[in-house]
């Protein structure tokens, strides 16, 4: 457990360094809302808020969900954000089915930055190192976070955290899913399993290509270029310098 305790420890002096009393986090009813909602618990006991925020969901995500709260001892609050959803949908002309869903996971990061500010605590994202580094995640949604415990972890890591930290074996056995509409996947979104792109990531870690074949990096690399705006601050214009300087101010 000396990983866990090691991550709990920084969440800890985030927050404080913050000078916040605690942090909200997403509960989806997956494995990294739960092992990212565990290790805060474990750094900041009853300084916690899980939100559960279905918008016309699984209703096995909610309940798993309020597992992993039980199962801890976490605070919880549940809104249902089905109707908020349909009626910005009806202001809107019509999309694509995926950029319709995209608006869930932003509306659950308004909700969850107004119960953040409501308490003085952060919101505690729970991306992981393998969907950051492809950009599985929807730009300022899921992505959006004041901080992100195990977004340096692979989902393998992840998966040995769960283990380590007692995550429900329901939660840790179930299809990874953003449940953004039935049946959806994150694997088949992604066009390969989380072990394809790990081992994938890690080869480009240590340059040892020996054992990933060459289309599955080319692919991750890829989607790890068209995606680097979602990791980074909007790009921001800078004019050249101009000869003679900078103008002068204006007058007062």
């Amino acid at each position: 457990m000396a990983l866990a305790d090691d991550v709990a420890t920084w969440i800890r002096t985030t927050v404080h360094d913050a000078k916040a009393e605690g942090v909200v986090i997403g509960l989806s009813g997956g494995i990294d809302s739960a092992v990212a909602a565990a290790l805060a618990q474990r750094a900041l006991p009853g300084h916690v808020l899980c939100a559960i925020l279905p918008c016309e969901s699984n209703p096995l995500d909610a309940e798993l969900a309020h597992l992993v709260a039980s199962t801890f001892h976490i605070e919880t609050v549940e809104l249902d954000l089905a109707a908020p959803y349909q009626a910005f949908m009806a202001l809107l002309p019509d999309g694509p089915p995926t950029v319709k869903a995209n608006i869930k996971p932003r509306l659950r990061m308004i909700a969850l930055y107004y119960l953040a500010a409501s308490r003085k605590y952060l919101v505690c994202g729970a991306s992981n190192r393998s969907e950051l580094s492809i950009g599985y995640f929807t730009k300022h949604g899921d992505g959006a976070a004041d901080l992100l415990p195990i977004g340096n972890f692979l989902k393998f890591e992840v998966r040995q955290l769960a283990k380590d930290l007692r995550i429900p074996q329901r939660i840790v056995d179930r299809v990874p899913t953003a449940g953004l509409w039935p049946g959806q996947t994150d694997e088949v979104d992604m066009g390969m399993s989380y072990g394809q792109l790990d081992t994938a990531l890690r080869a480009l870690d240590h340059k040892d290509f020996t054992a990933v074949p060459g289309p599955a990096i080319a692919r991750v690399r890829q989607m790890m270029q068209v995606s680097a705006h979602k990791r980074a601050l909007a790009p921001i214009f800078r004019p050249r310098p101009r000869a003679g300087g900078p103008p002068p101010l204006p007058t007062p």
